[in-house]
């Protein structure tokens, strides 16, 4: 009986509870309305919260543009200086031979300082001499040699000619040193500074677009610096990368994804390749010192060693960009290629490679992004150092664009810092090319399943 009781009584609260969910629900209720605001409030503060970090990343985005914008764009000017430059015959061509062995090895600087002391005759002692020819760039009798040798008829005749001017004068024209701070206080003097303002007063001090600054190597001189010898050594460093982490990384996403067997030794792998990605890159620059520089005695400072090493950092990007790729195709085209007679190996290389290419280009586009602006490995094995010379080959020294800019930050002229954003500014260009190139090839090719 008591059972049957219980029975009842369960039957009873299944049937009330039965008629409570048949009853309208009562939408105009102070509850049900109290909760539909709490939840309309939650949206509109999750909304809020997203949209307040998407302000706060774009204005971090933009206050660092307009640090490094502000800072380098004058680096694409340089200030040059207009003198009467007489090209003395007994100073470049004693012989009048013409000989073009001679000319070369004449003192063009001893034309400049001559052309400065003809421009400011109340110049005499020697100190306030050599005042005066910090004008004028060291490098400038490069520039003299090189009209003479193009154009010997030069010689004998007395002509205005623009020159690259000195380093702290291109910060006076630039506004970076003032007139009036105090004397002391800051790297021209008062004496400097009234020839500078005698020059701009004759239009002989002009800004210029400063082309030294894409086809210039490294220099100890601001004004002669660029970053040419960098974006060589840049280039052959990805080039070296790109030809053994791309087949590399493909041939072993490939493997793993469609013929591995998968047991312990493959999920192993997996997890390997995995915790790679995640390394610090500096560990990768370790390996490549005692890898290739100790054991392999392969050149110090060479893009062929770097090219190693950023393509032991690659590699595990490519391989997993390349295994989600590959495995975004359906299963569908490989049962119809395999159906047709094709051969596993056919299959993959016919059907789903092809396919999947567009995934493997746009993550081994991101890896060499990546690679591109690495510094911390390629400083572990060498290529921070000091390269005047545009690099000819791969087996070459060299330096590439993020050591570059290290080496311009750690300056202490002030010339470097306008040098350093300026070379950001360019690798920044370079990286977001890439980025792009990698989302335009992943729009193109993309295929909807």
């Amino acid at each position: 009986m008591t059972d049957m009781a219980s029975l009842m009584e369960d039957r009873a609260a299944a049937r009330a509870d039965d008629a409570n969910l048949r009853k309208p629900v009562d939408w105009d209720s102070a509850e049900m309305s109290r909760g539909i605001k709490k939840r309309y409030a939650a949206d509109r503060r999750f909304k809020t919260y997203g949209l307040t970090a998407i302000l706060l990343a774009l204005s971090a985005l933009v206050l660092l543009g307009y640090s490094i914008i502000s800072k380098g764009y004058s680096a694409f000017v340089q200030t040059y200086v207009q003198l009467e430059v007489t090209f003395d015959p007994t100073e470049i061509d004693p012989d009048g031979n013409r000989d073009p062995a001679v000319i070369g090895r004449a003192n063009y600087d001893a034309l400049i300082k001559q052309a400065l002391r003809d421009r400011f005759p109340d110049v005499t002692s020697r100190q306030e001499k050599r005042k005066l020819y910090d004008i004028v760039s060291g490098g400038a009798s490069y520039d003299l040699r090189e009209q003479v040798l193009d154009n010997p008829s030069l010689i004998g005749q007395t002509r205005k000619i623009w020159l690259i001017s000195g380093d702290d004068f291109d910060m006076l024209n630039k506004g970076y040193i003032s007139a009036e701070t105090k004397e002391g206080s800051r790297r021209l003097d008062n004496d400097q500074i009234g020839w500078f303002q005698a020059l701009q007063a004759s239009d002989a001090i002009e800004k210029k677009f400063h082309t030294r600054f894409f086809t210039n190597g490294d220099s100890r001189e601001p004004e002669l610096a660029g970053i040419w010898g960098a974006a060589v050594g840049s280039f052959y460093t990805l080039i070296v990368t790109l030809l053994l982490s791309f087949p590399i990384g493909v041939a072993a996403a490939i493997y793993l994804e469609e013929f591995a067997p998968k047991n312990r030794i493959t999920q192993i792998i997996e997890v390997n390749i995995n915790n790679l990605a995640a390394v610090p890159s500096i560990v990768f620059g370790l390996l490549g010192l005692e890898l290739y520089l100790n054991v392999m005695h392969l050149p110090r400072s060479a893009p062929v060693v770097g090219g190693l090493t950023l393509a032991l950092m690659t590699l595990p990007t490519i391989i997993i960009a390349s295994r989600a790729a590959i495995k975004a195709v359906p299963p569908s085209i490989r049962q119809a290629a395999l159906g047709l007679g094709a051969s596993p190996v056919q299959t993959v290389t016919h059907h789903v490679l092809p396919l999947a290419m567009p995934g493997i280009l746009t993550g081994t586009i991101i890896g060499m992004a990546q690679a591109l602006g690495e510094t911390a490995p390629l400083l572990m094995i060498g290529m921070v150092a000091f390269i005047v010379d545009i690099p000819g080959g791969a087996t070459d020294a060299a330096t590439v664009l993020p050591v570059q800019i290290y080496l311009w930050a750690d300056s202490p002229e002030r010339a470097f810092v306008e040098k350093t954003s300026a070379a950001i500014m360019v690798l920044l260009a370079f990286l977001i090319l890439m980025n792009g190139l990698a989302v335009f090839l992943r729009k193109k090719f993309e295929r909807k399943w």
